[in-house]
């Protein structure tokens, strides 16, 4: 059984510059991460052992410690604002790409477009990017479209949203909508649709597929989908513990990829315990 990498995988510089900012934190036990810093369970429990306090960003209870860290996936206006005016100091790692798609979103607003943000309800970017809208909707599928009472429609993404569900959700709206003024913006981030880019190609040439993410990854999920579409048998794992030696029996060559919160090391381990299955079914046959 032979390993192929996708040309790109793994952590992007959104989340590479979070982690590294938390990694001079000198008191943990001090700070508060508003949400989860990144969805990556390896990187989750990491930052428990170390003592940092979590709390769920969609509760209104404010936060004990007086630092709050803002993860990567970013806040509202409204919601830093809530926060500074209780005194809290922000350590914030909200992710550029994901500041560029809320300044998107509020200058469509500014200009008297009604916003439709393409993602996943109820995610906690689209929670940062919908708080600040006078008007929106969340757009999750094709499913979701529908006409809107509104001349002006402004269409922004999350950053993790595949290009093919875009393009086929931005087709749908302007036909329900053909007498409006329909503007997109993309907002798409370069490392998710690098990512998604460097699998297609891959799908081309492997029997099977290891997608390396945490299950609350929203790109790491958008990985596995695009494999099972293909008709590409695939298993997503947070780390090697989560591979099963049987899965592997029937392939010669495996893809290996990863999502954006997937560190490095995480990937090397899936790595190597796929090249020692490889070892051991050489020894065997």
């Amino acid at each position: 059984m032979r390993v192929i990498r996708a040309e790109a995988l793994g952590m992007c510089f959104g989340v590479r510059d979070a982690l590294a900012v938390i990694d001079e934190v000198g008191a943990p036990e001090q700070v508060t991460i508003f949400g989860e810093l990144v969805h990556n369970e390896v990187v989750l429990h990491s930052l428990d052992s170390r003592g940092f306090h979590t709390q769920n960003e969609k509760g209104r209870v404010m936060p004990e410690t007086t630092d709050v860290l803002v993860t990567a996936h970013g806040i509202s206006d409204a919601t830093r604002s809530r926060l500074e005016s209780a005194g809290k100091r922000l350590i914030d790692t909200t992710c550029p790409l994901v500041t560029r798609a809320h300044r998107a979103a509020r200058l469509l607003a500014e200009q008297g477009y009604h916003v439709l943000v393409i993602g996943k309800a109820g995610h906690v970017e689209v929670r940062g990017l919908t708080e600040d809208l006078p008007s929106y909707d969340v757009i999750g599928s094709v499913d979701d479209v529908h006409t809107v009472a509104y001349e002006k429609i402004g269409v922004v993404c999350q950053t993790t949203s595949t290009e093919r569900d875009v393009a086929r959700i931005r087709e749908a709206i302007e036909a329900a909508n053909p007498d409006a003024e329909v503007r997109f913006v993309d907002t798409v981030c370069r490392p998710t649709k690098q990512r998604q880019r460097a699998v297609e190609n891959l799908l081309d040439e492997v029997e099977a597929m290891v997608v390396v993410g945490g299950s609350n990854s929203n790109n790491t999920r958008q990985l596995t989908a695009r494999c099972r579409e293909r008709g590409v048998p695939v298993v997503q794992v947070a780390d090697a513990s989560e591979l099963d030696p049987s899965w592997f029996a029937e392939f010669d060559l495996i893809g290996l990829t990863a999502g954006t919160s997937t560190l490095p090391e995480t990937i090397d381990e899936v790595h190597r315990a796929l090249s020692r299955l490889n070892q051991l079914a050489t020894v065997t046959s």
